[in-house]
């Protein structure tokens, strides 16, 4: 086989990964939702896309935010590990577990916002500006208020970008010591069985759900990224849709 003919074969089977997936198209019309969702093998020698000029488009981050956000905390020394215990301020919010002594681990886990808050407040926006401009994150900036901008503020980013950031998480390519690269690979940990781990993390701004992550199968990894306009009645949605996904392309 030629070059020529080479290039073709390569050619033809991107286009057909990104065209219309009809796979993807009727998981989404099971839920109504409008939404998008990538998923890329680690060399995207192959990806499967759902709405993609949606794909392309910059929302607020919301709890997604806290991957990156774990990173600065740790690098600054706001907190030192996944096991240092993070006192609750006894104020009482309207999501349970959230009112009560929080680790990194669990703070993650039920995306503890008073958690994060409380990082803000000592990392300052300066360094948050540094941090998005040094990984390219996103389009790189905050917002008036450094306690909540990845839930109201200016910050945006696309799922296409949020392939490209996890992608560098993975790789151990962002600009953090490795362990505190390791200590958020492993509480970002969702489910492990003996086929494959998934790391990922829910994220919801009031109008737009998220569910990112990557997936580890033997020596194979496959990376998401989705985001959909949602209300909460339908939050559960989120990782349904990837998972079905994961399941029609035969990845999981």
């Amino acid at each position: 086989m030629n070059i020529i003919k080479i290039i073709l074969l390569i050619s033809i089977i991107l286009n057909l990964a990104l065209a219309k997936d009809n796979k993807l198209t009727n998981i989404f019309d099971k839920t109504k939702l409008n939404g998008t969702l990538v998923i890329a093998s680690l060399n995207n020698d192959i990806k499967y896309i759902h709405n993609k000029q949606r794909s392309i488009k910059g929302y607020i981050p919301a709890s997604t935010f806290k991957i990156i956000n774990t990173l600065i905390a740790l690098e600054e020394k706001v907190i030192k590990d996944e096991h240092e215990i993070i006192k609750w301020d006894g104020k009482v919010r309207s999501y349970t577990p959230w009112n009560k002594d929080q680790t990194l681990q669990s703070a993650i886990s039920v995306s503890c916002i008073w958690c994060y808050q409380k990082f803000a407040k000592e990392i300052k926006n300066k360094k948050y500006l540094t941090y998005l401009s040094k990984i390219n994150y996103g389009n790189q900036q905050t917002g008036s208020n450094v306690t909540t901008f990845w839930l109201d503020g200016n910050i945006r980013i696309s799922a296409m970008q949020q392939i490209d950031f996890l992608k560098k998480l993975y790789k151990n390519e962002l600009p953090f010591k490795q362990k505190y690269i390791d200590i958020t690979k492993k509480i970002l940990t969702v489910e492990k069985t003996k086929d494959y781990t998934i790391k990922a993390k829910t994220g919801f701004s009031g109008k737009i759900g998220w569910y990112v992550g990557y997936v580890e199968i033997k020596n194979k990894v496959w990376f998401f990224a989705l985001n959909a306009d949602v209300t909460k009645d339908k939050l559960k949605y989120r990782k349904q849709i990837v998972m079905e996904a994961l399941i029609s392309k035969n990845i999981i």
